[in-house]
């Protein structure tokens, strides 16, 4: 995935509603969680695979996917107790 012309708006992507996948993070306009897509790429699927697989997603809401995953670690490492 190049990174050549990021998107600065990837989180309008994404929406957290209890009502929809009981409230877990996934991109707007469809059901798919963020966490599929997340572990897709760490089982080595690649973009086009799991837009294959998932043909409403676009390579842009993979990236948004990750890159929200991403801060979602990053901001739960900082607030881990003792750390």
């Amino acid at each position: 995935m190049p990174n050549s012309n990021p998107d600065p708006k990837w989180r309008e992507r994404i929406i957290v509603d209890p009502s929809i996948h009981h409230g877990e993070p996934c991109i707007r306009g469809t059901r798919v969680p963020v966490s599929v897509i997340a572990g897709s790429i760490a089982d080595g699927d690649t973009v086009d695979q799991i837009m294959d697989a998932y043909p409403q997603l676009t390579a842009g809401d993979v990236r948004a996917a990750l890159k929200f995953a991403a801060e979602a670690v990053n901001n739960h490492i900082r607030n881990v107790p003792g750390q």
